[in-house]
C-alpha cells in the first residue's frame, strides 16, 4: 500500500492540531501551528526554501499589513467607538444588535473587502461584549458569518472574487455578481440570523445599553484615520472602475492599501506604538499558509480528485470549492482553479459557482477563510476566542443551507432565462 505524501500528512496534522488545540494544556495558537507546519515542510524537503519564499504573495501581505495598521489606529484613536455608535446605536436588545451587525458588516464587506471588515470589526465586537455582557463568541461568530456571507454579492467582497472578476472575462462584473449572488447573499444573512438565534436564544433578549462616551479620544490620530479611510475608499473606487474604462489596466490592491495608511505611518506621533501593536502574529500565519498551500498543491492530490466533466457541473464546482477550500484556503484554490476552469468551460454560472463556493467555505470551519483567522487571532490577543467545534456546529448546517439557496437560485435564473 502506497503511503500518502509527507505534505498531506503534515497538512492533516495541522488541521487536527487546529481542531484540538484548546484541549492542549498550553492552548497553542493557530499561527504557531501553521508556522510549525510550514517549517516542517521546508526541513523535510517537501518544498525548497526558494520555492517557499516564492509562494508567499507579497501583494497580499502588504495589503494585510496596511489593513492591520489601519485597524490598530482606528481602535487607538477612539474613532472606532464613534463608528460603532453610528451603526449600532438603535439596538436595544441582543437580537437587534445581531441583525445590525449582520446587515452593516455584510453590506460593507461587499464594498471594502471582507478581510478589512474582519480587521476593523473584531475589536468592536469585543468592546460590545464587554459593555453589554453578550457572549463574545456570539458576536465574533456573527461578524465572521456577516463578512463571509455579505461579501458574495460584489467582486470587491473578497480577494478570490476580485480574481474571478478580473480573469473571468466579464464585461460588467458588478452586474453579474449581483445578479447571481445578490439574492443568495441576502438570504444567507437571514439564515445566519436564524441559526444564531436558535443556538443562543438567551443572548437575544439581553438589553443593550448605549456605549458611554469615550474618555480620551485622540483628535490628531482621528483626523489621520479619517484621511486614511477617505483615501482608501477613493482608491477602491478607482481600482474597481479602471479595468472597465481602460481594459488591461489595473491599480494594484496592495498599493491601494499601503497608500491609504501612509498618513498614519508618516504623520502620526504614535506610529511606533501603532506599528508595535500591529497583529504581526497573523501576518506570520499567512506567510506559513502560503508555504503549506504550495507544498500540498505540488503533490497533485487534489487535482487528481477532479474529473474532467466536473468543470461543467455547477453543483460540483460549488461543493468542491467549499470542501477543498478547507484544506488549501480559498484564495490559492481559486487562483489555481481559474486556468483549469477557463480552459474547459466559459459559462458564467460555472464562474459564479466557483465564487459562491470558495466564499461560503468561510462559513463551514475557521480554516475556510482568511477573515476567520483574522477574527480569531485578533480575539485571542484579548483573551477571547471561538473554538473549532463551536464554529462548526453552526457553520456546517448554515453552509449547507446557504449552498442549497445558491443552487436553487441558479436553477431559477436558468429556468427564467435571466442567467
Amino acid at each position: 500500500m502506497e503511503l500518502p505524501p509527507v505534505s498531506l500528512v503534515i497538512l492533516a496534522a495541522i488541521l487536527v492540531a487546529t481542531a484540538a488545540r484548546q484541549l492542549c494544556r498550553f492552548n497553542i495558537r493557530i499561527w504557531q501551528i501553521m508556522a510549525a507546519g510550514a517549517a516542517l515542510l521546508i526541513v523535510t524537503g517537501q518544498i525548497s526554501l526558494p520555492d517557499a519564499l516564492a509562494a508567499v504573495s507579497m501583494p497580499v501581505m502588504v495589503f494585510l499589513f496596511a489593513m492591520f495598521v489601519l485597524g490598530e489606529a482606528l481602535s487607538r484613536s477612539g474613532y472606532l467607538h464613534t463608528l460603532s455608535s453610528f451603526f449600532f446605536k438603535k439596538a436595544k436588545k441582543g437580537g437587534a444588535l445581531i441583525i445590525l451587525v449582520l446587515v452593516w458588516c455584510g453590506l460593507l464587506s461587499g464594498l471594502l473587502l471582507n478581510d478589512t471588515l474582519a480587521i476593523i470589526g473584531t475589536p468592536l465586537m469585543l468592546a460590545y461584549a464587554r459593555h453589554t455582557g453578550i457572549k463574545a463568541s456570539l458576536l465574533l461568530l456573527t461578524l465572521a458569518f456577516a463578512v463571509t456571507t455579505g461579501s458574495m454579492f460584489s467582486p470587491l467582497g473578497s480577494p478570490q472574487a476580485l480574481l474571478i472578476a478580473l480573469e473571468g472575462g466579464f464585461s460588467e462584473p458588478f452586474g453579474v455578481f449581483f445578479l447571481y449572488l445578490g439574492f443568495p447573499a441576502a438570504a444567507g444573512l437571514g439564515l445566519a440570523y436564524l441559526f444564531l438565534r436558535w443556538y443562543y436564544p438567551s443572548e437575544m433578549v439581553k438589553t443593550v445599553a448605549p456605549f458611554p462616551p469615550i474618555e480620551a479620544p485622540d483628535p490628531e490620530l482621528t483626523h489621520l484615520v479619517q484621511a486614511s479611510l477617505g483615501i482608501f475608499v477613493v482608491l477602491i473606487v478607482i481600482y474597481s472602475v479602471l479595468p472597465l474604462v481602460s481594459p488591461g489596466r489595473s491599480l494594484p490592491l496592495s498599493l491601494v492599501a499601503f497608500a491609504a495608511v501612509l498618513p498614519i505611518i508618516v504623520f502620526s506621533r504614535r506610529r511606533v506604538e501603532i506599528l508595535s501593536n500591529t497583529d504581526w502574529r497573523t501576518l506570520v500565519f499567512f506567510i506559513a499558509l502560503f508555504i503549506v498551500t504550495a507544498a500540498v498543491w505540488s503533490t497533485g492530490f487534489f487535482q487528481a480528485l477532479v474529473p474532467p466533466e466536473g468543470f461543467t457541473s455547477v453543483p460540483f464546482l460549488l461543493a468542491a470549492s467549499i470542501v477543498v477550500s478547507q484544506f488549501i484556503s480559498n484564495v490559492p484554490f481559486v487562483a489555481l482553479m481559474m486556468p483549469l476552469l477557463s480552459d474547459s468551460v466559459t459559462d458564467v454560472p460555472a464562474m459564479m459557482a466557483l465564487a459562491a463556493g470558495s466564499t461560503l467555505a468561510g462559513n463551514l470551519t475557521i480554516m475556510g477563510a482568511a477573515s476567520n483567522i483574522i477574527i480569531i487571532q485578533g480575539a485571542e490577543r484579548e483573551g477571547k476566542t471561538i473554538s473549532f467545534f463551536e464554529f462548526m456546529r453552526i457553520g456546517l448546517p448554515l453552509t449547507f443551507t446557504q449552498a442549497v439557496v445558491c443552487l436553487v437560485w441558479f436553477q431559477f435564473l436558468a429556468f427564467t432565462g435571466l442567467g
